[in-house]
């Protein structure tokens, strides 16, 4: 033990998953200090992972039930973008399959944007069919924010090469003509809905960064259309833009006041 260093053996930690591994007790019986933090380190990741798993299995109980009674391809549902004073509502449509796992999987607001990217890179890359549909600020004033989100989620089922034949969506349900439970806050209890809570956010952040080289005043890469003082004071100074949503206060205390 005393020969190999500190990196060697948290090289060699990474592989052991068993507490009664031989090389672990032989760590534990080592007197530096740094092996010693490297052991507590390892418990902590290991206790870690076991968590995420834990929660993971949780989420994916909805979609073990629908599987038991017969069904494949069940799609999760979500959206982003409906709070903000400007941009589109982004719906999203996933189908995952039967043996996907990505821990640390969540609601897409409870995890950063670094962990959302990543995520949504695995999401794309091992999912049977993703979804998206979108509906821009015009007809989200016609047709009212919660309306225009059904469309948009509508829309994203309608997108997928692969029809699904049971839906898990987040807190409401959509007029296509295919099984669906709607689940409150599903985002923290479906790993499908997760996973469409997530390309959603990713999709629309990346459309907002893009408007804002057009509209640079307001900030959009930063605060995503949402009412930030900072938006709030550019939307004083420059007024609306057509991404901006008139139906929306202040957006439309502000036209109504000019």
């Amino acid at each position: 033990m005393a020969r190999e260093t500190i990196r060697q053996i948290w090289e060699k930690l990474q592989s052991v998953e068993d507490e009664n591994d031989p090389f672990l007790l032989a760590c534990a019986e080592d007197e530096r200090k740094g092996v010693r933090q490297l052991l507590s380190r390892w418990k902590r990741e290991k206790e870690k992972r076991l968590k995420e798993k834990e929660l993971f299995e949780k989420m994916c109980v909805f979609e073990k039930q629908l599987r038991q009674e017969g069904f494949q391809m069940i799609a999760g549902i979500d959206e982003a973008g409906r709070g903000p004073l400007a941009g589109p509502v982004v719906g999203c449509a996933v189908i995952l399959p039967e043996d996907f796992y990505l821990p640390g999987i969540n609601d897409s607001k409870k995890l950063t944007p670094q962990m959302r990217n990543i995520f949504e890179e695995q999401i794309r890359k091992e999912a049977v069919a993703v979804g998206i549909g979108i509906v821009h600020a015009p007809e989200i004033d016609r047709l009212n924010i919660y309306r225009a989100a059904k469309k948009a989620m509508a829309h994203a089922v309608a997108q997928l090469s692969v029809f699904p034949d049971h839906l898990l969506i987040d807190a409401m349900e959509i007029d296509v003509p295919v099984p669906q439970t709607k689940l409150i806050k599903g985002d923290a209890r479906s790993v499908s809905i997760a996973a469409a809570s997530i390309v959603a956010k990713v999709c629309r952040d990346r459309m907002m960064i893009e408007y804002s080289k057009k509209y640079p005043m307001y900030h959009f890469d930063k605060n995503m259309g949402y009412a930030t003082e900072e938006h709030l004071q550019a939307l004083r100074k420059y007024g609306p833009s057509p991404l901006h949503r008139r139906s929306f206060a202040p957006v439309k205390d502000l036209i109504e006041g000019s």
